[in-house]
């Protein structure tokens, strides 16, 4: 499958209150936003024209965006009926969602006080990150770069700079062989993978590292719920490294992901199982409800 450039499509993009042509969503390159990582965005899904705990991504971006230090000049309720907006003007049903909020070049120098805040918000079709098959399971490699202690970065908020390490810790598995990178967090504990929760089974129950220094991910407080509604124990836990040879399965959790098993990390070997498989379905069944009080069209 031909990739198709981000910056050469078909489509529109909200911009700062209005759709422009996606070809024309463009930056100043002395954007503030740009040079010091002055941004914090969100990844949402929609699933059959509805979007994913769209109100709940929409607080953590205006909560990052505080976190950073700025206030994104739109209410909650703007940000959701433009992120539907853009939906529907691209004719998209199932589709990923990104709204984007950052300083712009009005200063460019480490204090940026006097710079405008941008947001804008993208959508286009993106399968499962891992692929139709994922059921089969990725493998991981261990991350070069450790997450950062929660007082030398903001690790409450999604903001894009600390992506920086994701990034190369991917690109770094990737050149390996792998699919995707396991990260510890500064102590040498299990952390997340380089853009989602992971899960470990163990004993039956569902193991999750606590989010001291990465982000409380929405579709990980899902599975959570739904595993609690199978009556599977959850325990919330810093987990030494070590402790991965004693998972019988693992599993990683996110917009992006969603539900996706891991078959391998570094030498270590998984099979994905009935935790895993059941959770995978239970996720997949819940995303596609229509929101409540909206009304399901007859075929």
């Amino acid at each position: 499958m031909a990739l198709v450039p981000f910056d050469d499509r078909d489509g529109w993009i909200w911009l700062d209150g209005a759709f422009v042509p996606w070809r024309d969503a463009q930056l100043h390159v002395l954007s503030h936003g740009l040079h010091y990582a002055s941004g914090v965005f969100e990844g949402e899904r929609a699933y059959s024209g509805h979007i994913f705990k769209l109100r709940a991504h929409t607080e953590r971006l205006i909560e990052s965006g505080r976190i950073l230090g700025f206030e994104i000049p739109w209410t909650a309720e703007e940000i959701d009926a433009a992120c539907r907006e853009t939906l529907a003007r691209n004719g998209l049903t199932d589709a990923y969602v990104r709204p984007l909020a950052w300083r712009g070049a009005e200063q460019l120098s480490v204090s940026a006080q006097q710079t405008k805040i941008h947001l804008a918000i993208a959508t286009w079709a993106w399968p499962n990150l891992f692929g139709a098959d994922r059921m089969k399971g990725v493998r991981l490699a261990w991350a070069k770069w450790k997450r950062p202690h929660p007082e030398t970065a903001p690790t409450a908020s999604k903001a894009a700079g600390l992506y920086m390490i994701g990034t190369l810790s991917k690109h770094h598995a990737e050149a390996e062989g792998f699919d995707d990178a396991l990260m510890l967090d500064w102590k040498g504990d299990i952390s997340e993978a380089t853009g989602a929760n992971v899960f470990l089974v163990i004993d039956g129950e569902l193991h999750t590292p606590t989010p001291v220094n990465f982000l409380d991910g929405i579709t990980r407080r899902t599975v959570m719920a739904l595993a609690r509604t199978r009556q599977i124990k959850v325990v919330e836990r810093t987990i030494p490294q070590a402790d991965l040879a004693r998972a019988s399965e693992v599993f990683l959790v996110g917009t992006a992901a969603e539900v996706t098993p891991v078959r391998q990390v570094a030498d270590l070997h998984f099979t994905p199982a009935a935790i895993t498989e059941t959770l995978l379905k239970d996720y997949e069944a819940l995303v596609r409800m229509p929101p409540e009080g909206v009304a399901v069209r007859a075929a």
